[in-house]
């Protein structure tokens, strides 16, 4: 074993039985390169990465490989979930020289830290025009031996550029919101109309992107854009459902699809997907109130309840791509957990075999088409995508479709009884804050939206597990993960996401302690990550002299980035605290990102979403009423019935909460129900229409002002 055995990441661990001499990040192997005088070797990865799985076993694994490792290099190994300041540091390099990124990520470093060679995976032996891993060890430890000095110049030189790169100096440039109408162009004319999503193959789901969408529709719901904004975001989710990126069985999302169709995926699972597609879903359901949109939500956030939560409330990072294909035997492929044969949907299903296979495209030789499937792993295997709707599958077997709902669903149960004999795919176990974050605003806003107590609940316990487990409070201080103890401090996405979280479980919950642990949170956040020069948010804290570069994320992807985020909770919270100063600090933060907005506004779709808010005179709606009285409740299932993502929703009970919400506004304070009826205050800077104590009469004016489409 080396020095990762005593690790708590679960992708260290997975590498403390290699032969390579592995240290974790820190200042033990930064002193060895130093007094040795050799480079470091640093390999950044998570550990449902399937390609650094790849890697593992053929390099990390080999002994010739790692002799070589071991006498040439001081090897240093990265969990990037854990650490993503190192991850971003050295990918900005990564990305920078070699013009993509990835994991696994392999970068060599000079003794002080300094990258002059990076790259992603490299394949044991040459291989399509890439040389072989042992080939570049031995190439960059000959030229370290006879070019040290010029390496380390070149070090020095790459540092500088990228920090040059990224200086930020206040921006005169103002904030334009034609940079919203210059995204919904852009994503107009990159959407496939066919298979949803934007662009072709590999497809990502990136949520961020139907966020926006969704907040253009809601400008103005009976425009021509608007309604080709929804339409976008309504296919692609569509689309998205019925593919094979969907889990037909146990319910969530793979994390992207190979092909064009949504229909072969990459098969981990990350939680923050589940986070973010659920909110989607939610959204749809909402706008629409469809019942595809309802189903998916609730089978995303079951999957996570049932799968992804720790016993104390917390939720896990990821589930692995790769699993054993038998239990007892090494072998193990991509996908192995989720695919079947043909024989396998027969024997398991028998005379209804043929139903559930029409509709969802199982073939007797498996329903991969070759493109899609290069190295042959799912030959002969089906990835369930949904072929033929529910009617087209009644008509095709002469059957009802509530019959035929009733048989798949049968099916799926059987399917799933089965499925759950298999080897399961490897659990990230690790809890990461900010994902937790993400996970609880999606399960407040199913409390909210679905009317299921169920979810509150798991929002709460994820809320008490952050609060009990990962903060500090005589520091005021989130950690990053949690695992057998905590990590390292939290970073700028870990603050920025769980404050979200806090205020969205506010809303679902009117339970003051979250919005006071919101705000708590946010003048911690300020006060170690905001640039008080330029404005925006660092992604780390700049105190640790390891780090070399202290950035700013500029790209909405996969997660949101933290400036985006905290631009729009510093917007609702300004929004329900009366409090001017949280907004120009607001505004202050997407004016820090106006010439990336202004040249590349689909780089921060939710930096949009942000300008959009903070630009629309948010609303506030505000039920004066027991939270516990039915009068109360019946008012705050009209309001939910709604997608009114301009407005923040409040609770005056003549409690602890009105009275520290009143603190800032008298108004507020004042309101209270009429003739002993709860009552619904709508207004604009508090500044309120008359208030409604009758359901309906609510739901007119949310009708009215957002979509008549919505009424119930």
């Amino acid at each position: 074993m080396n020095r990762l055995e005593s690790e708590k990441s679960p992708y260290l661990l997975q590498h403390a039985d290699n032969p390579v001499e592995w240290f974790p990040w820190g200042e033990e192997a930064f002193a060895k390169a130093r007094q040795e005088n050799k480079p470091i070797f640093l390999s950044i990865g998570y550990s449902t990465c399937h390609w650094c799985h790849v890697m593992a076993h053929e390099s990390f694994e080999d002994q010739e490989t790692a002799d070589i490792m071991n006498r040439e290099f001081v090897n240093i190994k990265v969990d990037r979930e854990e650490r993503p300041d190192v991850d971003r540091v050295y990918m900005t390099f990564v990305q920078a020289t070699t013009g993509g990124g990835g994991w696994p990520m392999s970068v060599w470093l000079t003794p002080d830290l300094k990258p002059f060679v990076g790259g992603t995976y490299f394949p044991p032996e040459d291989r399509y025009g890439q040389l072989g891993f042992r080939k570049v060890l031995d190439k960059i430890a000959a030229a370290w031996k006879q070019n040290q000095e010029k390496i380390s110049e070149q070090g020095d030189r790459i540092i500088a550029a990228l920090e040059e790169g990224m200086r930020s100096e206040p921006s005169d440039a103002a904030i334009d919101s034609r940079a919203i109408e210059a995204a919904y162009q852009h994503f107009s004319n990159t959407f496939d109309s066919h298979e949803g999503g934007f662009g072709g193959a590999p497809k990502f789901p990136r949520p961020v992107t139907l966020n926006f969408l969704t907040r253009y529709y809601a400008r103005d719901p009976h425009s021509e854009p608007a309604r080709h904004a929804l339409e976008m975001v309504l296919l692609t989710l569509r689309k998205m459902a019925e593919g094979g990126i969907h889990d037909h069985i146990g319910g969530g999302f793979h994390r992207y699809a190979v092909d064009g169709m949504w229909h072969v995926p990459h098969f981990e699972k990350m939680l923050y997907d589940q986070a973010q597609l659920a909110m989607a879903y939610l959204d749809a359901f909402q706008i629409t109130r469809g019942p595809l949109f309802e189903k998916i939500a609730r089978n995303t956030l079951d999957y996570v309840r049932r799968d992804m939560t720790s016993s104390e409330g917390g939720f896990y990072s990821a589930e692995d791509a790769d699993s054993l294909f038998e239990h007892g035997k090494p072998d193990h492929g991509e996908g192995a957990f989720y695919v079947w044969t043909h024989g396998e949907i027969e024997a398991a299903l028998g005379e209804f075999a043929a139903l559930f296979e029409f509709r969802f495209g199982v073939e007797k030789d498996g329903n991969v088409a070759p493109r899609s499937d290069p190295h042959g792993e799912f030959t002969g295997k089906n990835i369930l995508i949904g072929r033929h709707s529910i009617a087209e599958t009644a008509a095709a077997f002469g059957k009802t479709e509530d019959e035929t709902r009733a048989l798949l669903a049968s099916a799926r149960e059987k399917l799933f009884r089965i499925r759950s004999e298999r080897p399961r795919p490897h659990l990230d176990d690790k809890i990461i804050v900010a994902w937790n974050g993400l996970m609880i605003s999606a399960f407040a806003r199913g409390a909210q939206t679905l009317d299921d107590n169920r979810y509150l609940e798991a929002a709460l316990r994820a809320a008490e597990f952050v609060y009990s487990q990962l903060y500090d409070a005589s520091r005021k201080r989130l950690a990053r993960s949690f695992r057998h103890g905590r990590s390292v401090d939290g970073f700028a996405d870990d603050y920025a996401f769980v404050i979200q979280g806090l205020l969205d479980l506010y809303e679902a919950s009117f339970d003051i302690r979250w919005l006071k642990f919101a705000l708590e949170l946010q003048a911690t956040f300020d006060a170690q990550f905001f640039d008080q020069n330029a404005g925006g948010y660092f992604t780390v804290t700049g105190g640790d002299q390891a780090i070399l570069l202290r950035m700013k994320e500029d790209n909405d992807s996969a997660e949101p980035a933290a400036s985006s985020v905290a631009a729009l909770n510093l917007g609702r919270l300004s929004a329900m605290r009366n409090e001017p100063g949280l907004l120009a600090r607001a505004k202050q933060t997407v004016g820090a990102f106006a010439r990336q907005l202004a040249s590349f506004p689909t780089a921060l779709p939710q930096m949009l979403v942000a300008l959009d808010f903070i630009e629309s005179i948010p609303g506030q709606v505000v039920v004066a009423g027991e939270r516990n009285d039915e009068r109360t409740r019946v008012l705050l299932r009209t309001i939910h019935h709604y997608f009114a993502p301009h407005t923040v929703l409040l609770l005056a009970d003549g409690g602890e909460g009105q009275r520290y919400l009143g603190e800032r506004n008298q108004a507020l304070a004042a309101m209270t129900a009429i003739n002993g009826q709860p009552a619904v205050y709508i207004c604009e800077n508090f500044t309120c229409r008359t208030p409604l104590t009758d359901p309906v009469a609510v739901a007119d004016v949310f009708a009215q002002q957002y979509n008549e489409k919505q009424k119930p």
